[in-house]
């Protein structure tokens, strides 16, 4: 990348920051022509821009040849306003979703007699390593299986300190997979949600994590109809990939600070997304039962993003009719008041539920403070995750 385009970029960043996305989307057109970006003029930042982002995206293949003479000269007069191919994106950053820093390195992780396992995953698209919980009551029998994807900066470990999972599938006889993003795709560690090529069925991330996700079922004899997904802040955006890609796989997902399956296909509409909402795929493409959790005062992941994804899985999932809502206002002892939306089907079946969490930001509901990017003041979003999946069954294995 050439100074000018550095330059470009930079002021692009800047501009987003102080909440101008259409100026920072103009900037980046601008730029990807060739155009000099004029001097920027300091502006106070926005309320938006004092959030607590996660990093910065920097898209990063697992490999590849290097591109030809031709292919340089293409990129150079893009046909569409942005291309994410990655030689543009070197060193452009992304607001995104960095938790607040860890107290402390998690502790109480495994549970007396569970254990708390590594593995690796590899397929066309790369190789992902995994952590894998498996509680002391396995012996073989067909169990439930919940994915978990982690937020931008999180490992597994901090994932599984923060929201405890390890301790609900304990006690309610559960595996759980905790995949690792790899630096080398992304270099904060941040699920590609933002990417069409990682919002596709049959390549990218989505069929890293359903193959890694098939491989565990396959070698431990799973319950093929109890399989589930879960994340937070760009995990969370994954799952809702993972929902509209593999319906024939998960038979829920929960939705924490996230966003809609496709509500981004590169870092412009990112922008926009993260702080405005983006509406996703349409309603054909995700059918799966889902659970949302949102603070309201989120200001890294806009709340609309939450009604967002409830709409789309809503549309998705009541082509027979429509459903009935029922709206309970509740309160955490000590802690963040809340309102619960419940969808229940013609069928009498809870198949959506939406908890905007009151005065909460960007961060797991109920967790600990033994990991990131937790709010230990409620409620308690991994105990009714679970609740949540244990009522939802696959009508097919895949």
């Amino acid at each position: 990348m050439n100074q000018a385009m550095l330059a470009g970029m930079h002021e692009a960043t800047r501009l987003t920051r102080a909440g101008q996305l259409n100026e920072a989307t103009a900037m980046i057109q601008r730029t990807l022509r060739g155009e000099a970006a004029a001097d920027p003029v300091a502006q106070p930042e926005e309320h938006w821009a004092k959030a607590p982002i996660e990093g910065s995206f920097r898209v990063v293949n697992d490999g590849g040849a290097e591109p030809s003479a031709k292919t340089e000269r293409t990129e150079r007069r893009p046909v569409y306003p942005f291309d994410t191919r990655d030689s543009l994106l070197q060193g452009f950053e992304l607001p995104s979703l960095r938790p607040q820093r860890r107290r402390h390195a998690p502790t109480d992780l495994i549970p007396d007699g569970g254990r708390f396992i590594d593995g690796s995953y590899g397929n066309q698209a790369g190789t992902r390593s995994y952590k894998l919980y498996i509680p002391s009551s396995y012996r073989g029998q067909a169990l439930p299986l919940v994915l978990m994807l982690h937020g931008c900066t999180q490992d597994p470990d901090d994932f599984a300190a923060g929201t405890r999972m390890n301790h609900l599938a304990e006690a309610q006889d559960c595996l759980v997979l905790y995949p690792a993003q790899s630096p080398g795709a992304n270099l904060q560690k941040c699920w590609n949600w933002f990417r069409n090529g990682d919002q596709q069925r049959d390549g990218g991330e989505p069929s890293l994590l359903a193959g890694m996700t098939r491989e565990v079922i396959t070698r431990y004899g799973l319950d093929q109809r109890r399989v589930y997904v879960a994340g937070l802040s760009s995990g969370g955006a994954m799952a809702a990939i993972l929902g509209a890609t593999h319906p024939d796989l998960y038979a829920a997902v929960g939705i924490h600070s996230g966003l809609a399956a496709g509500a981004a296909g590169d870092l412009p509409s990112a922008f926009a997304a993260m702080r405005q909402g983006g509406a996703g795929f349409g309603p054909a493409d995700y059918r799966v039962p889902t659970i949302v959790f949102h603070g309201d005062s989120d200001t890294t992941v806009h709340p609309r993003n939450g009604e967002l994804v409830i709409a789309q899985a809503t549309a998705g999932a009541t082509t027979g009719g429509k459903p009935r809502v029922s709206k309970h206002r509740g309160q955490v002892p000590g802690g963040h008041a809340y309102t619960r939306a419940v969808y229940v089907d013609p069928d009498g079946g809870v198949f959506m539920e939406h908890w905007l969490i009151h005065g909460a930001g960007h961060a797991w509901a109920g967790g600990s403070d033994s990991g990131s990017y937790t709010d230990p003041k409620g409620p308690d979003a991994t105990c009714e995750m679970l609740r949540f999946f244990s009522q939802q069954v696959l009508a097919a294995a895949c």
